[in-house]
């Protein structure tokens, strides 16, 4: 018997939307009557969203939406698909901004770069290579030779791209995310303090992965996720990295071979941070889920 396949699609879309509790419901709704699972943000600025369900079901999906907030189409969708639906409910939240940076974001006018174009601009000598994600998300894999700021707030990104920051930086600047949403707000962010030459990767890491071949590949890695697949490699195959339930962090194979790994408890990054009390409601939550699992 042939095993169902799922696909995963994530997407955005910038455009004015009247943002109100009917239309959270509404939104709602086609998940649960489509069995969707997944998240959805609306904000007055946009949609974002990952969302997943059975091969084939985003084009019925992508109808409802442009019907419903009548757009043409999305600015931007990476698709993928797996063995199984990597959520556990869908999901529809009404935020002030599709990514919280305090920035207004109207219209995508920024510079982007198919990966073709990609690899041929970020080895250039006059380019700055940004890595806009957490560097949690930076250590699991980035392009070769991209600086990471360091910084575990998105909103953190405004006071490293500070107007000292373009007054001190003559070079053209290279910004890359997963999905791309996250360098829309930092290049608008950018310009309103007079930086123009910004260039960001057309679709984010997961584009990049899903239409690059991996000997020619500038990616060194694997690229973190947003929900249970964790990480994902070229070809948005599946990643060797799983996640801690203590801290909620990616781990790695050489991780669980550490004393300080205990499974759905710690791992080597928070054994000694979580307190005495944590760790045995931890336990405890760790013995109830493989009790009801038998």
């Amino acid at each position: 018997m042939q095993k169902e396949k799922f696909d995963i699609v994530s997407f955005y879309k910038f455009c004015p939307i009247l943002v109100n509790e009917d239309l959270r419901i509404k939104f709602k709704k086609n998940l649960i009557d489509c069995s969707l699972k997944g998240t959805i943000i609306l904000s007055p600025e946009g949609i974002n969203g990952t969302i997943s369900g059975l091969s084939g079901f985003f084009s019925s999906f992508e109808s409802f939406v442009k019907t419903t907030l009548k757009i043409d189409k999305f600015d931007i969708t990476n698709s993928s698909s797996s063995n199984f639906i990597p959520f556990n409910k869908p999901k529809v939240k009404i935020k002030k901004e599709v990514v919280p940076i305090e920035i207004k974001t109207k219209v995508r006018d920024g510079k982007h770069l198919t990966p073709r174009e990609w690899d041929e601009f970020i080895i250039k000598d006059d380019v700055m290579l940004v890595d806009v994600r957490k560097p949690f998300e930076y250590e699991l894999g980035t392009f070769k030779g991209a600086i990471n700021p360091q910084v575990n707030s998105f909103r953190e990104f405004k006071e490293y791209f500070s107007k000292d920051f373009v007054r001190k930086n003559n070079k053209k600047l290279a910004i890359f995310c997963t999905g791309g949403i996250r360098c829309e707000k930092a290049a608008d962010h950018l310009k309103t303090i007079g930086m123009e030459n910004v260039y960001q990767l057309e679709g984010g890491i997961l584009n990049y992965l899903d239409n690059t071949n991996e000997e020619k590949s500038n990616w060194k890695g694997e690229c973190y996720v947003f929900d249970q697949r964790v990480s994902v490699k070229h070809g948005s195959k599946p990643g060797t990295y799983s996640m801690c339930h203590g801290c909620r962090l990616p781990i790695s194979s050489n991780d669980k071979k550490s004393k300080k790994y205990i499974e759905g408890i710690t791992c080597p990054k928070c054994h000694d941070k979580l307190t005495v009390d944590q760790k045995k409601r931890f336990a405890m939550r760790q013995f109830n889920i493989k009790y009801n699992n038998k």
